[in-house]
């Protein structure tokens, strides 16, 4: 795994450090209109209608690509980006946004590249590149980009195999 994520980082005014004043940094509009699309998807069984709604937010949807139950970030989905014939297990989340104690939010864009497999309940921080080929464990926090054609797992995600070659510990 390689280590840099690319994030975008924003000061607020010392008298919006609260999340409670996310309402500047999005417009509240838009967030429930997106909260509405991504908590219908989750349910909705067609998958190709998902991915069409998925799109018309502004996410990046490639072809055949199969995404189960997952929670997307509301603020950002634009900064979503799947590859084709991806599949992204059950109650995985996918954020582009960080709200920090100190005044600062972060925002970054989250690309998975083609012919992934990410298990069910992972978590994907803003920033992070997913390489072609790739598999992710269940349960694994995304931290760090991820190489092309390697397996990743635990939390943080560390690399378990690269190419077939299991890794000596």
């Amino acid at each position: 795994m390689e280590k840099k994520r690319m994030i975008e980082c924003y000061r607020r005014p010392a008298e919006d450090k609260s999340l409670r004043n996310w309402k500047k940094v999005r417009h509240p509009m838009r967030v429930l209109f997106n909260f509405l699309v991504i908590t219908f998807c989750k349910f909705m069984p067609d998958i190709e209608f998902k991915n069409r709604l998925y799109r018309a937010i502004g996410m990046k949807i490639g072809k055949n690509v199969t995404i189960n139950g997952t929670n997307l970030d509301v603020f950002f989905p634009e900064l979503i980006e799947i590859g084709d014939n991806t599949i992204i297990g059950g109650f995985t989340t996918i954020i582009t946004h960080e709200f920090l104690n100190d005044g600062h939010w972060r925002k970054g864009r989250v690309k998975i590249g083609k012919n992934v497999m990410m298990g069910a309940l992972g978590l994907v921080m803003p920033g992070v590149e997913i390489g072609d080929n790739a598999k992710i464990a269940a349960y694994s926090l995304v931290n760090k980009n991820v190489k092309a054609n390697s397996f990743v797992g635990g939390v943080p995600a560390k690399e378990i195999r690269n190419g077939g070659k299991l890794k000596s510990t």
